[in-house]
């Protein structure tokens, strides 16, 4: 999942970036509420968890106007006022769930995994391409039936390229989606993932799935396309 953090509190807001970072999710985060609606409206997100108290915008009145927008977007709303009334308020502004601060870790990221199961269906049981298959409630990858160990970022990145198939995904496209705002463009950081992610899922197997179009991006399909190649593209940075 892509999420976007629109929170005030800088300590806070790192935390939950670092600990859905370590569950493997992309993470954008905002400080600012007025960044966060424009970031929000961007539409680029795969859920939201937003503050309602920040000092420069009323987080309410942010979910409004996201809505107002267009923005389906699923929001999750993080506030330590426990009234019913506050909730309230929030559910009909738009938002799709809210979580009382303090709030356990775990219980943050079941509840975003809910929000967007409703939505895009994510976290269907199993996630397959040719005879690779991701099994997404346990995070586990096979391929031919062998098991294959995964980090994070690998993760992410296989899942990404198996819901694009037979697309060239730029390494614009990529950075924006498998990585979160703030990835260097200039950096080979996209092509040296690739790289390791090609040694487990490919080179040990007779057909290469993840094909290298020169000079733009990677294309991931059990169908080379025409004038590609298998080759990484990791130089110096």
């Amino acid at each position: 999942m892509k999420i976007l953090v629109i929170e005030d509190n800088p300590r806070m807001a790192s935390a939950i970036q670092k600990g859905l970072s370590a569950a493997g999710h992309v993470c954008d985060m905002c400080i600012s509420g007025r960044e966060g609606e424009e970031q929000g409206a961007t539409g680029e997100y795969d859920a939201i968890v937003l503050d309602v108290m920040l000092q420069d915008h009323d987080g309410i009145d942010l979910c409004r106007n996201l809505r107002r927008r267009e923005i389906r977007t699923p929001i999750l709303m993080l506030t330590a006022l426990s009234g019913t009334k506050d909730k309230i308020a929030g559910l009909d502004a738009g938002a799709d769930d809210y979580l009382g601060k303090p709030f356990d870790f775990e219980e943050l990221v079941a509840r975003l995994r809910a929000l967007t199961r409703r939505v895009t269906d994510l976290d269907s049981a199993l996630l397959r391409y040719a005879d690779i298959e991701i099994d997404m409630p346990r995070r586990r990858v096979t391929r031919a039936g062998k098991f294959i160990e995964m980090t994070n970022k690998q993760f992410v990145l296989l899942e990404y390229l198996m819901r694009n198939p037979d697309r060239v995904l730029s390494r614009a496209v990529l950075g924006q989606n498998v990585w979160d705002m703030n990835f260097d463009p200039f950096s080979n950081v996209i092509d040296v993932h690739i790289a390791a992610l090609r040694k487990k899922i490919d080179r040990p197997f007779d057909k290469q799935l993840i094909h290298t179009i020169t000079g733009v991006g990677y294309m991931f399909s059990s169908q080379p396309p025409q004038g590609s190649t298998n080759d990484d593209e990791v130089g110096d940075d």
